[in-house]
């Protein structure tokens, strides 16, 4: 018993010991010591063997324990030790908004979620969330907890974040952490923790989260608690509680609590209270005895049967050093492990009063940085502790000793080393400082933000942009905002574009709030740069001092300044500036960043004034002064520079030789525009550039420009340096500096700057300030006019002021220099060590190559491979092609026409002229005709038309020469004139030269394509063509009146004042045009017509002129009578400037909603050519006007002259001057689209192409075809038949298309006979399906289920017939066959799936049935073949008796599944078949093996050989009710075996033949021919069984019918095929009787079949019977059915055979006798509005709303407010809606079915602004959502991108708003 007591310490009666043996006790399970227990006892053990050895050895072996029992180490709390469910006591450090913070032992930490505080406070939340508003008496988690206090905690998981730091989360809810009692459990006395879940009467009810028990606090022991710590508040749900159990009722159900201070503050747990290791708390106070003493700790003994430990941290730190052995101690429970079961406690006082929290939460050196710190001790597992300088303890994490794990060496921290370490935090419940020793840690600039101060310099990384602005990482875990106004010194529109996620920025603080974790920044250079001083507080602010700040608002008494952490000052209007401002708000603006100087302040107001009228700073003037002093470079000096670094917009450069800081920006690289950004690319860190000028010199750096025409500018002396020396008629050279909408301003070189008006920028008319200049751009100005007194002057900068020289020495200048610095490129690319860069850069236009075509791509342009460098890009346009046939792997000779150095591509031409050209000497000056080649920005390289030499010429003849409208800029293969002005090509290779007029130059020559045509053919009207001589003085905006001379489909032509034309086009008539009407047909001929004049179109050329142009006077005048054009100011006049229709095409977008009207059919290239407006035309191709096949067939029914249509489109530059429009959506051809397709090729066996008017290409799988396979799939396709398609993947850009109904008609919902098989996943074992036989393989037959889905049937399980010939399975079994199969096994890891065709697997007959050759495996061949030879030896001898004809099925050919009977193998049954009742020719048996005939010897030989005589057999299978093979031909009556007998003109032969039977057949036929026609005959009688047995066989008598009724009986749709059979003959009575039998038939169980058989006979009365008789059938209806179905189909059957009196009568009967269902009202209604009685449905509804029940009164109104949008006015339906939401705003169906109808309905912004209202509705996030994802759908479907990124933005707005909202 001994031995057990210390191997098991804890539990049961403890026995009485010695000191020293219970001092040697251990805890197995405490596992607090490295060596284990095991060992010490078997120490222990050898120590007491060697008792009787000598003393002394006695002696050595005890100061060898003692040493060791000095090095135990003690393993303390880790995060890797912590579990799920530990309960343990922790420490509130921080209350967020919607968690807790909390500390726990050993330096750990936990978080607490809002929802894990108690059941009771989260159904309060959810009630808030519900009600989306606050509740009052919600408590907030500050106002529950507090910093320091005291919680009992359980682990509830211990999580990994991304970062790969494991997160522990607690929870504080009662159920969790007291879970471990139980309602017996409970005693009096006990300290538990809880939450109040109730307020009543008398007290409340707590939360203690023992099952099965109610625990009350009555009002009395709560007053005290209330008074002190509740300020005098009543308690709320959610309150936490430390309390004692005063009382126990009802064996634990029912228990008083207290919560007075002193007697929780002295509560004990004792051993009464049965406490068991299983549910000992933490937080109860104990008594404990001290069991043993170690350096690290002690272990206690409490509660007689407990042991536990206490780590150092948890030590009384004054007695440390001093417990004893046997010491009794009262202590707290920290922790209880529930696997382990070590019990963790504190002796610290703090602990030992409940109820008390910890005042001291910080430590006052947070964040210093320490040296030489040396270590007290180290924990293999936890980390290190070490002694500060003032003798406390700090703690170390593990994870914190090192950079990395890899990094840390345990041996470092060996008691005494010392390291330099930082303290990062502090542990309110061990007390201690927490330290790391990461460099990272040490070296950061903030750790806290309590680090960061206001107006302090910091730099930190882009977290993320929002809309309100950046957000910025500071530190590790600080992170602050620079609002939008603060993002730059101006408002920036688009930051994103400067900014990026992961870009380090310079920013300083304006405002930072540690305890709100608050920080506020700016990026407003000004103040991150500015050396004022900074005003942080109203003190601050001593008059006199000048400072920057930032203006905040502008009012019109002055501008309010803001400054750091918010102060802020008042400048008043007087000193705003030395001039009188009379409006501030024009000068200033919100944001601006100013220097202000302090008049006044007031701290204890919080009041400052200030001025913007500086004083002089000397401080400021001396600086200046010094600078001058120190910078050796001046403005306008040339100099030599280094490039730094390469920036956003240019390049940081140091001048040499001093390394000042530049600037050189990317555009001031070159005076050509396209060769800065050449440079910049080439240019790298290093390279020097010299005679680089310095234009201007700033505080930072200088602004330096390197464009060659400045430079010599400069060097000439020839740049004015003041106003004064400028005079009117100078020309200048300087650069662009600032382009506005009025004009340009450009700088010269001494800095002075002047404006080109938009008037005086070019001889061309000025559109867009931008499409003529860039910034940057070098240009020549002349002085038009100067102001000295200003310092301003006005330029010009059109070419007719500012020439130079002569046009063609100044154009071959320009071409020159331009090649001279793409020669220096390319020197630069030579020095890369790229291959690829340097092959690019030796080559040069005119080299010829010999390449390999590697790909010729879709546009008709080629990729060649096989050049010097493998990855060299070398292409040849489609022009370039030279109209040769490439294909892919074909060497080609090619000629280099220009490489281009920014995308490292050559362009290339395979031109034989070019190739194999001559090389000539020409002479210089010579004129010669030449091909464009290659176009170029600047220049253009041309081909001459004699040699083949390649040419280069400038494209500009000045600088300022850099606009062209579209028809004067060249195109590839156009002719032009050019003038030689070098004879050798040089390094360039290319010859130089000047172009000639551009009259001479020549159109490229190609086919005229369509598009050409049909500006050719676009009809003209005569009566607008008639070249008017008549000029006329009128302008546009002019209001004009004239008479209508004629209407055609688009236009009207009206007569104006002498006889002028003017044309109004149908979208210049209405502001709103009605999908369907025809705008032109509201003006009538010869009415008279107000309109304006919005454009002018040239009669010979029918293009619109500008108003400046010399033919304006002379055009037909476009004019509008839109009421909107007609206001004043209110027209918008045709852009007439754009020549090319290209460049109006290109303004409209993919997916854009257009309305345009029906101009012509086009029967030949079968679209409809439509116009949008005047000068833009459409086309939309057939394909894309419907998804109707009746539509497509007769277009014209549908879509009529002059009909506004609403169309999308497709596409704007599919064609030259059209835009490519669709009726029926975008159009994208994305997967799930249902489009109209064309075939174009039908593959045998695989199926079809399809081509789309996009041109793209899809293709129709052969099981894609139809949902029903059928023998000869693609016998209904031919090409150019239109199809209709479902897209199902667009994978590889290869479209995989389905014309399966159920795919393309999903709402058919028709019956799927042959499923889609994908993949092996969609077949199950046993399943029936049939396929297209693919091969015969040696293994078996391979069967084709799917697109990609193939079984084998092993030649086993193909027939069961003796083996057969190869050859019969070719014939039998040919590619394409279709044949049913069963799926006898899957293999998924090998994708096999094994199939039998047997007929005992399918029920199909077998495969081979249909072959003579082939008898079947018979057990019994050889007695079957005996009897043969009886039967035939009867024969002879026997005239009467029986011949037996066994025939074998053939399979049958029809389309559909057929359930063909089991075959079997003949039997002697079968041949007693012979002795039985004789049966007439004709008549079939089926027996379940074969087709059993009988015939007399004399019918047999009568009529066999008439059966197929010689020629005839496909004569007379030519019935067309037996041929099946056409599919879904029906086969007539029983009496079918007719087609057997002879065709009709021999049957005057066969009576002959009757009356001589025994001679002609003793004459004719031999045994041998009767044989054989015996066995044709049996194959003819085998195919007419099959057909009669085919259940997809038409029926087609009475009879038919009589035996399909009989074996379904149920099935309704027989019963009303049997009526409609009758009905066709008229013969009514019949048809009747047929549906009273079926009435009777029918199972009164099938009261669906019954009611349709109702309605059948209702409608037979109806239509060919009386009132009377239709009434009687009626009332017996409603009698027999449930009424209402009855009366509405009734009512249905009278509107639609237009019995309209009769409905109405009707409908008002049922609306007396079923008042009270909705239903009837809304079909009365829909019926009302049908007959457009509007005020009739208005009255119905009034009606409806008296009857029926107010729950129903929204659906009702909904419904009817529905059919007025389908079938009345949508303005009512609209006003309907809105009056209902005005009543129930929360109604989100009904705004759903708003929504819905206005899409399909109304205009979109009708929508649009329906969809506003909705998402500023205050509704639940989840509604919101829903709202959001539907506005975001429709903008995705139906708007633009900008569009969808606008309600993307609002969407983020509101939740922002609501998180807010949350926040405060």
């Amino acid at each position: 018993m001994a031995t057990l007591e210390e191997s098991f310490p804890r539990g049961g009666t403890r026995k009485t010991h010695k000191s020293e043996k219970s001092l040697q006790q251990t805890v197995e399970q405490d596992n607090l010591f490295d060596i284990s227990t095991e060992e010490e006892s078997t120490k222990r053990k050898k120590i007491q063997k060697e008792k009787t050895k000598t003393k002394a050895k006695k002696l050595k072996i005890e100061k060898r324990e003692s040493n060791k029992s000095k090095k135990e180490k003690f393993e303390i709390l880790t995060l890797e030790s912590l579990c799920e469910g530990i309960r343990i006591l922790g420490c509130v450090k921080e209350v967020n908004e919607l968690e807790l913070v909390v500390s726990l032992p050993n330096g750990l930490q936990g978080f607490v979620q809002v929802t894990d505080i108690c059941d009771a406070y989260n159904k309060k939340l959810n009630e808030q969330v519900a009600q989306e508003e606050p509740l009052q008496d919600l408590l907030q988690l500050t106002e529950i907890f507090a910093p320091g206090m005291l919680v009992r905690c359980v682990v509830s998981s211990v999580d990994i974040t991304e970062s790969g730091k494991k997160s522990v989360k607690l929870s504080l809810n009662p159920k969790n952490v007291n879970s471990v009692l139980s309602a017996e459990a409970l005693k009096h006395g006990m300290l538990l923790t809880g939450t109040v879940s109730s307020l009543e009467d008398h007290g409340y009810m707590v939360d203690i989260g023992v099952g099965g028990t109610r625990a009350f606090l009555p009002l009395p022991k709560a007053q005290e608690y209330i008074r002190q710590k509740n300020k005098g508040a009543k308690l709320k749900v959610g309150q936490y509680l430390t309390c004692i159990v005063d009382e126990v009722k009802s064996n634990g159900g029912v228990v008083s609590l207290s919560i007075g201070h002193s007697e929780i503050s002295t509560a004990l747990a004792t051993e009464e209270q049965n406490w068991a290791l299983s549910n000992l708390l933490p937080g109860l106070v104990v008594k404990a005895q001290v069991q043993k003493v170690t350096p690290f700790g002690l272990r206690l003994n409490f509660l007689t049967f407990f042991t536990g430990v206490v780590d150092f941290m948890h030590l009384e730190p004054r007695k440390v050093g001093t417990y004893m052995s046997k010491q009794t101690v009262r202590a707290c429970i920290l922790c209880v492990h529930p696997r382990t079961r070590i019990v963790r406690l504190s002796l610290r006082p703090i602990f030992l009063q409940p109820g008390r929290p910890i005042t001291r939460l910080s430590c006052k050196h947070l964040g210093a940085v320490l040296d030489d710190v040396p270590v007290q001790g180290f924990f293999n597992k936890a980390g290190a502790t070490f002694t500060l300088k003032d003798g406390a303890l700090a703690y170390a994490r593990l994870s914190h000793l090192s950079n990395s794990k890899k990094s840390f060496n345990p041996d470092a921290f060996k008691p005494g080393s010392t390291h330099k370490c930082r303290i990062i935090d502090y542990s309110p419940m061990d007390e201690l400082a927490l330290l790391s020793l990461k460099t990272s840690i040490i070296k950061a600039q903030y750790l806290r933000y309590h680090d960061i101060n206001t107006g302090a310099v910091v730099k930190g990384t882009v977290l993320t942009i929002k809309p309100f602005g950046m957000l910025v990482k500071v530190g590790e875990k600080i992170q602050g905002l620079v609002p939008t106004m603060h993002l730059a010194d101006i408002l920036m529109k688009n930051p994103e574009k400067k900014y990026h996620i992961g870009d380090e920025v310079k920013c300083r603080v304006l405002l930072c709030d540690p305890e709100a974790k608050k920080l506020i920044m700016t990026l407003k250079k000004t103040l991150i740069e500015s050396k004022l001083p900074v005003i942080t507080s109203y003190n601050d602010a001593k008059p006199g001092l000048q400072t920057h700040g930032v203006i905040l608002r502008v009012r019109n008494y002055g501008c309010l300044v803001k400054f750091y952490n918010d102060v802020q000052g008042l400048v008043p209007k007087h000193e705003l500036s030395a001039q009188y401002i009379p409006d501030p708000e024009k000068v200033f603006y919100t944001g601006q960043v100013v220097k202000v100087a302090v008049l006044n302040c007031e701290p204890s107001k919080e009041r400052m004034l200030l001025s913007f009228k500086l004083l002089n700073d000397p401080e400021n003037e001396s600086v200046g002064h010094s600078q001058k002093k120190e910078g050796a470079v001046n403005v306008g000096q040339l100099v030599d520079v280094k490039v730094l670094e390469k920036t956003k917009d240019g390049l940081e450069v140091a001048v040499l030789p001093h390394n000042i800081p530049g600037f050189l920006p990317t555009p001031h690289l070159s005076d050509h525009v396209t060769n800065g950004p050449l440079l910049y690319h080439w240019l790298q860190a290093g390279d020097t550039l010299h005679r680089v000028l310095c234009l201007s010199q700033s505080e930072k750096h200088l602004f330096l420009c390197r464009k060659p025409s400045l430079v010599s500018t400069v060097e000439g002396g020839q740049d004015p340096k003041s106003f004064s020396e400028i005079q009117t008629g100078m020309l200048l050279i300087g650069f662009v500096r600032n382009i506005m909408d009025y004009g340009v301003f450009v700088q010269f070189p001494s800095g002075l700057s002047g404006l080109a008006p938009k008037a005086l920028m070019s001889d061309k008319f000025v559109t867009t300030s931008s499409d003529h200049f860039v910034e940057g751009q070098t240009v020549v100005a002349k002085v038009t006019n100067v102001d000295e007194e200003k310092q301003r002057m006005l330029l010009s900068l059109r070419l007719s002021d500012c020439t130079l020289g002569k046009l063609a020495s100044t154009s071959l200048l320009l071409l020159s220099q331009c090649l001279e610095e793409l020669q220096g490129v390319r020197s630069l690319m030579s020095n890369r060590d790229s291959v690829l860069i340097q092959t690019l850069a030796e080559m040069t236009p005119g080299m010829v190559l010999d390449l390999v075509v590697q790909q010729v791509l879709k546009d008709g342009s080629v990729v060649f491979s096989g050049g010097p460098v493998p990855d060299l890009v070398v292409r040849a346009s489609r022009y370039h092609r030279a109209g040769q046939e490439v294909e892919p792997g074909q060497k080609k000779k090619v000629v280099v026409l220009s490489v281009d150095m920014l995308k490292l591509e050559v362009h290339v031409s395979l031109s034989h002229h070019l190739v194999n050209r001559k090389v000539k000497r020409l002479k210089k000056g010579s004129k010669h005709q030449a091909i464009v080649q290659h176009l170029e920005e600047s220049f253009a390289i041309a081909s001459l038309v004699e040699t083949g030499q390649l040419v280069a010429f400038s494209l500009t003849s000045h600088l300022n020469d850099t606009f062209r409208f579209d028809s004067e800029k060249l195109q590839v293969g156009q002719g032009v004139c050019l003038t030689l002005q070098t004879t050798e090509p040089g390094v360039t290779g290319l010859l130089l030269a000047v172009e000639g007029p551009a009259a001479k130059r020549t159109m490229r020559q190609v086919q005229k394509n369509l598009e050409v045509v049909d500006e050719e053919e676009e009809e003209n009207d005569p009566t607008v063509t008639v070249e008017t001589k008549k000029k006329h003085s009128l302008a546009i905006g002019d209001i004009v009146t004239g008479t209508v001379k004629s209407i055609k489909a688009t236009h009207v032509v009206v007569t104006l004042e002498d006889d002028i034309i003017g044309c109004i086009h149908a979208s210049n008539i209405l502001d709103d045009v009605p999908v369907g009407c025809f705008p032109t047909t509201k003006l009538k001929v010869g009415k008279m017509v107000t309109a304006r004049v919005i454009g002018g179109r040239d009669v010979k050329t029918f293009k619109f002129l500008p108003i400046s142009h010399p033919r304006f006077i002379r055009t037909i005048l476009e004019l509008s009578v839109r009421p909107s054009d007609l206001e004043k100011d209110g027209h918008t006049a045709l852009d007439t400037y754009t020549v090319g229709p290209m460049e109006k095409i290109k303004q409209f977008q993919a997916g854009q909603t257009v309305t345009c009207f029906l101009k012509k059919f086009n029967v030949v290239k079968k679209w409809l050519e439509v116009e949008i407006a005047p000068d833009i035309r459409g086309r939309i191709p057939l394909l894309l006007t419907s998804l109707s096949f009746k539509v497509l067939k007769h277009p014209d029914k549908t879509f009529q002259i002059g009909q506004a249509l609403r169309a999308t489109v497709v596409s704007s530059n599919s064609s030259k001057a059209f835009l490519c429009l669709s009726l029926i959506g975008p159009h994208k051809l994305e997967r799930g689209e249902v489009a109209m397709g064309q075939v174009v090729e039908v593959m045998p066996n695989e199926g079809l192409t399809v081509s789309f008017p996009s041109g793209k290409m899809g293709k129709v799988n052969i099981f894609h075809l139809s949902d029903s396979y059928s023998e000869t799939p693609l016998e209904d396709f031919v090409p150019q038949k239109v199809v209709r398609c479902y897209v199902l993947s667009t994978a590889d850009q290869k479209l995989t298309l389905s014309l399966r109904s159920s795919r393309t008609n999903p709402e058919t919902k028709n019956k799927i006979e042959d499923p889609e098989i994908n993949s092996i996943q969609d077949i199950k074992e046993g399943q029936l399906l049939r396929g297209y036989v693919k091969a015969v393989q040696p293994h078996g037959v391979l069967l084709g289920l799917g697109p990609s889905v193939e079984g084998l049937a092993q030649y086993s399980h193909v027939s069961r017939c003796s083996q057969p010939r190869k050859d019969l399975y070719s014939k039998y079994l040919p590619e394409g066959k279709l044949l049913t199969a069963r799926i006898l096994s899957l293999n998924h890891q090998k994708n096999l799936v094994e199939l039998s065709f047997l007929p005992s697997d399918t029920g199909k007959p077998d495969v081979f049935s249909a072959s003579p050759e082939l008898p079947l495996v018979n057990q019994e061949k050889k007695a079957q073949k005996e009897e043969e030879k009886n039967q035939k030896r009867k024969e002879k001898s026997q005239k009467g008796k029986e011949v037996k004809l066994s025939s074998q099925k053939k399979e049958p050919q029809g389309p559909q599944k057929r359930l063909g009977k089991r075959e079997r193998q003949q039997s002697e049954s079968e041949q007693e078949g012979m002795n039985k009742k004789l049966k007439k020719a004709g008549t079939l048996e089926e027996d379940k093996s074969s087709v059993e005939v009988y015939y007399r010897e004399e019918e047999e030989e009568l009529e066999v050989p008439k059966l197929l005589p010689k020629g005839r057999q496909t004569k007379s299978t030519d019935v067309p009710r037996l041929q099946l093979s056409s599919g879904f031909v029906w086969d007539v009556g029983l009496d079918s075996l007719t087609p057997a007998l002879p065709p009709r003109e021999e049957s005057s032969d066969s009576e002959e033949e009757e009356e001589k039977p025994h001679q002609a057949t003793q004459r004719k036929k031999s045994k041998k021919e009767r044989e054989l026609e015996k066995q044709k005959a049996e194959k003819e009688l085998c195919r007419i069984e099959e057909a009669l047995m085919d259940p997809g066989r038409q029926p087609e008598s009475a009879d038919d019918f009589d035996r399909l009724v009989l074996s379904s009986p149920n099935s309704s749709i027989l019963w009303l095929q049997y009526m409609a059979f009758h009905l066709q003959a008229t013969e009514i009575e019949k048809a009747r009787a047929v549906a009273e039998r079926a009435l009777k038939t029918i199972s009164f169980r099938e009261e669906q079949e019954k009611l349709n058989v109702w309605v059948a006979l209702l409608n037979l009365e109806n239509m060919y019977g009386s009132q009377e008789s239709l009434n009687k059938v009626f009332e017996r209806a409603v009698q027999y059915n449930e009424p209402l179905k009855v009366f509405l189909h009734l009512a249905d059957i009278y509107t639609k055979s237009e019995k309209f009196k009769e409905a109405d009568e009707l409908y008002n009967r049922m609306l007396k006798r079923f008042r009270q269902d909705k239903t009837v009202w809304i079909k009365y209604g829909a019926f009302v509005l049908r007959r457009n009685q509007a005020g009739a449905s208005q009255r119905v509804l009034q009606r409806a709303l008296e009857c029926l029940p107010t729950k129903e009164h929204v659906d009702v109104i909904a419904k009817f407010a529905q059919l007025e949008f389908q079938l009345g006015d949508a303005e009512r339906a609209k006003a309907i809606f809105e009056n209902m939401l005005s009543t129930y705003p929360k109604r989100t169906d009904v705004w759903s079915v708003y929504i819905d109808m206005v899409i399909k309905h109304g205009s979109q912004k009708e929508v649009r602004d329906i969809f506003e209202r909705v998402i500023h509705l205050s509704l639940a996030p989840k509604r919101m959502k829903f709202f959001f994802k539907r506005y975001l759908d429709y903008e995705k479907q139906y708007g633009t991108e900008k569009d969808v990124q606008a309600v993307k933005a609002k969407a983020l707005e509101y939740v922002e708003a609501k998180s807010s909202v949350l926040e405060d």
